[in-house]
């Protein structure tokens, strides 16, 4: 186990024993409740964010957000009416031993989303990145490997059974090209593509509430990749595989320009009889000396974040709306991407950038 990450267990224990408090009360910039974006938002729409936790954060000089931020976890609960574990319920965080679940955390999600009348969106059960070394680096046969799968998926799905509404199954199959991951993801490599539908099987046993989903990056438009997610869709529930959705994740740049596509290609999902959504929203730019955006990249930012949430608000069968947290102080964006941030909705301290009312004046204009 990583230092970092065996102090934040030590950490997650101590304060997981002391309930998160419900956010009933009014939160930094709320305003009250009339003016949060779940209240803006139509009947039956979700608007939610993912919630900062494990991955990138263990490395920085902050305790680990949900738990220790109170006034972030305050707007968390006004503002969004749905939420995302952002790494709390990937394989390395949520199973780091062969025989051993940490679930702490992703209970913790879950409960404080009862308690905020709040949906969940489970992310994520087969995927090439962010696994335990036990897994990539153990030589199992490939009977062992799909067991391990298979019983992982049942005991995570199963034990949120009714508590969460979407889960992401196959994340980032594909290259951008159009190609399956052959090479990095574990399980397509060693046992094939059909452990994909597998996958899908065993999640709906476990949970034959929830809406089961494909999600990736670079497929807001028609092009090689969503092409192939749309031909491999097409043929598993041909085959009666419960796929019930497609979701684009919504990772945009100011340095290229937007999908103006992005609608179409949601309608063509939603042919297929498929929920849509976009899931992962953020719109990072690239910053001067200062790291301060100029008022021109905040405008355009704006336009980018409405015009995303306009394309789902326009296709029938996308119901969710996720960004891909709120507040740039936990943004995972500068980590990854240097250079570049001040890719969310809100400065460090709760208040609103203008990407915050542009979501929240096209969600209002929809009710």
């Amino acid at each position: 186990m990583k230092p970092a990450r065996l102090i934040m267990t030590l950490f997650t224990a101590v304060t997981l024993s002391v309930p998160l408090a419900s956010t009933a009360s009014a939160a930094p910039e709320t305003g009250g409740h009339h003016d949060t974006l779940r209240w803006a938002a139509p009947r039956g729409f979700h608007i939610g964010s993912a919630v900062a936790g494990g991955g990138h954060h263990e490395t920085q000089p902050y305790p680990d957000p949900f738990t220790s931020d109170r006034p972030y976890r305050q707007v968390l609960g006004a503002e969004f009416s749905s939420v995302s574990p952002e790494n709390q319920m990937k394989w390395e965080y949520i199973h780091p031993e062969r025989d051993r679940y940490n679930f702490g955390m992703a209970d913790a999600i879950v409960r404080f989303a009862k308690q905020n009348r709040q949906v969940v969106r489970g992310h994520t059960l087969l995927w090439h990145s962010q696994n335990p070394e036990w897994l990539e680096k153990g030589e199992f046969t490939k009977d062992e490997l799909r067991a391990i799968l298979r019983e992982h998926i049942r005991t995570v799905v199963g034990r949120y059974a009714g508590r969460i509404q979407q889960w992401d199954v196959a994340n980032e199959i594909f290259t951008d090209s159009g190609a399956l991951r052959t090479t990095d993801n574990v399980w397509i490599r060693e046992l094939g593509p059909g452990i994909i539908a597998d996958a899908f099987r065993w999640a709906h046993q476990a949970d034959p509430r929830a809406k089961l989903f494909f999600n990736d990056y670079n497929v807001e438009s028609v092009n090689a990749k969503s092409d192939a997610y749309y031909a491999l869709i097409k043929d598993l529930r041909a085959a009666g595989v419960p796929v019930h959705g497609f979701s684009v994740q919504g990772h945009l740049s100011l340095d290229y320009g937007f999908p103006g596509d992005l609608e179409s290609n949601l309608k063509r999902f939603a042919g297929l009889g498929l929920q849509t959504a976009i899931t992962e929203v953020d719109v990072r730019m690239t910053l001067q000396a200062g790291g301060v955006p100029t008022e021109a990249q905040l405008r355009q930012q704006a336009d980018y974040y409405q015009r995303m949430l306009t394309a789902c608000l326009n296709v029938s069968t996308c119901c969710s709306f996720t960004i891909w947290g709120f507040v740039d102080k936990y943004s995972w964006v500068p980590v990854f991407f240097q250079g570049q941030g001040a890719a969310t909705v809100m400065w460090n301290d709760f208040t609103h950038k203008p990407a915050y009312d542009a979501l929240r004046s096209t969600l209002a204009g929809r009710r």
